[in-house]
């Protein structure tokens, strides 16, 4: 069968034997557990696939086969809306079965068949052996083999014609997204979502020219290196002697507009996991880095000890800890919705929801009207969520300007963020999209969605 033509078509990662007779067949039963646990039960996809405290049968999978369910789940979440409109091409009428299973072996098969290199009668044979092993799916599995089959032979015919913009995108978030950046932009946003996020390192010492010709990748956005090919993190140069740690190029710029934080006293507030965190203690900040959740706390300071860098850790709620004194610059990463993070969280559109937007909107301007007042007199305050969404944003800061004459906002200029202009907006906030170039010269794009605002205390 020919496949669609798909930028974001994968190779298929080797396997290697799961528990049945047939090569493979435990990865696809797993990918498809775990798609149900993700769009039925809500379950992040990260604590699905976690090796200590996730899906156990994706645990006991051999490294390959968990590549090969990663890459499966990627592709099923990324095009969801695009396999779930072929299905009901496909289908006469709508399938009985209640709990989503059938589903969820049918969004398996599809994802291989069009956006993976596996060969068809693979993907067939393995989803209809899926089906065959659970009680609840077995009275389908016919059903199974013929939607498949059938989209082997009709491909032109059941994918022709799909907005893998619209359909891919909850309808709520492209309503918000054409709101804020209009259709057109809402659209490219949505498209970039269906490439997977680069690997993007922060140098330690800030020589990054010599690093990205070390690894192999090109200099990014403010002094990021994007490396060329992913690969196992812990084995790259480098990593063992902490010269380097992963953060998105846009999740770095937060930090570089606190200006020179050296020997200053710096609040990273929500700081887990804690990539800000390093940048302002290998900036020379001496640093007080606060969170809620003890378990990622306990990964910041991992990170820290093998980048021997250091901070004062402190776990606790914002909204009862209070400092000894006040600081000179606080950084302060609310939590958000996520939705900036798509490309490399692929299941956000499929776990959230506008009441969630508005739930975290009142989190944030709580915390925001609580920290302001932690900074000395001239300090500068740096608010940042990973949204998409103007209200955990723009409409948060716009908020907080018109009622309080203590601070006003100091605009973002291109030279701090690498000359990113397209990424500044009219009010001065910096507004990073997926579609967004990450390069001066626009020559390569690609971040994640975050916005940024600049406050001084007056």
């Amino acid at each position: 069968m020919a496949h669609p033509k798909n930028p974001n078509k994968r190779e298929k990662p080797s396997e290697s034997s799961g528990k049945s007779e047939t090569p493979g067949f435990a990865a696809r039963k797993i990918a498809a557990d775990i798609l149900g646990n993700v769009v039925h039960k809500r379950r992040p996809l990260d604590a699905e696939l976690d090796l200590v405290s996730g899906h156990s049968g994706f645990r006991e999978l051999l490294y390959n086969d968990r590549a090969l369910v990663r890459a499966i789940l990627g592709v099923c979440l990324r095009h969801r809306g695009e396999i779930s409109e072929i299905i009901e091409r496909l289908l006469d009428r709508s399938i009985p079965e209640k709990t989503g299973r059938v589903l969820d072996i049918l969004h398996v098969g599809i994802g291989q068949m069009l956006y993976m290199e596996i060969p068809d009668r693979a993907a067939v044979s393995l989803a209809v052996e899926c089906a065959s092993s659970d009680r609840r799916a077995r009275p389908y599995k016919g059903l199974v083999n013929g939607v498949l089959r059938r989209l082997g032979r009709e491909t032109e015919q059941a994918t022709s014609d799909l907005d893998s913009a619209v359909l891919n995108t909850p309808e709520w978030m492209l309503e918000s997204w054409s709101g804020s950046f209009g259709l057109d932009t809402a659209k490219e946003v949505a498209i970039a979502h269906q490439s997977e996020a680069a690997l993007d390192l922060t140098i330690k010492d800030g020589t990054s020219e010599a690093w990205a010709e070390k690894l192999g990748g090109v200099v990014v956005g403010a002094g990021s290196v994007r490396l060329a090919k992913k690969g196992a993190v812990d084995k790259l140069d480098g990593f063992e002697e902490g010269a380097w740690w992963v953060q998105d190029a846009a999740a770095s710029l937060p930090a570089k507009l606190l200006g020179d934080v050296k020997g200053k006293r710096v609040a990273d507030l929500c700081a887990a996991p804690g990539g800000k965190t390093a940048q302002l203690a290998a900036a020379g900040a001496d640093v007080t880095a606060v969170d809620i959740s003890k378990g990622r706390l306990k990964r910041l300071s991992e990170n820290l000890a093998r980048l021997q860098l250091s901070a004062d850790v402190v776990t606790n709620d914002l909204r009862a800890w209070e400092p000894e004194e006040p600081f000179d610059a606080i950084l302060l990463d609310a939590p958000c919705s996520a939705t900036g993070t798509i490309r490399r969280h692929p299941d956000v559109p499929w776990l959230k929801q506008a009441y969630d937007v508005e739930t975290l909107s009142v989190i944030q301007a709580q915390l925001l009207r609580r920290v302001m007042g932690w900074l000395k007199p001239g300090g500068v305050l740096v608010y940042c969520t990973c949204s998409l969404e103007k209200a955990e944003g723009e409409d948060q800061i716009a908020g907080l300007l018109a009622e309080s004459q203590e601070l006003e906002l100091v605009p973002v200029v291109a030279d701090e963020i690498g000359g990113l202009s397209a990424s500044i907006t009219s009010e001065g906030y910096l507004r990073t999209l997926p579609c967004h170039p990450v390069t001066k010269d626009g020559s390569q794009k690609g971040l994640d969605g975050f916005f940024a605002a600049r406050l001084r205390r007056i």
